[in-house]
């Protein structure tokens, strides 16, 4: 049983979605496999991001590179993370 709290992220998603493209239709197949996927990918990025940037401050990972090029790294003198 989906929980309605699951419910109100997909009714969220769907309309994002719509608000980006206007014009878009799709099957259920297609909105399931494509409108909320990339939702779940910009959402897994967002937390991605926050901890590139945290290990970043923790001075185990560095940024090499500008703009669209940036790229992460380990540190090359960073010691071994205790996992």
């Amino acid at each position: 049983m989906v929980s309605q709290r699951g419910e109100e992220d997909t009714r969220r998603a769907i309309l994002e979605y719509l608000a980006e493209h206007p014009l878009a239709m799709d099957t259920l197949e297609g909105i399931a496999a494509w409108w909320l996927m990339r939702q779940e990918v910009r959402t897994e990025v967002t937390m991605l991001t926050r901890v590139l940037e945290r290990l970043v401050a923790e001075g185990l990972v560095e940024k090499v590179g500008p703009g669209p090029s940036l790229r992460y790294r380990r540190r090359p003198e960073a010691l071994e993370p205790s996992l």
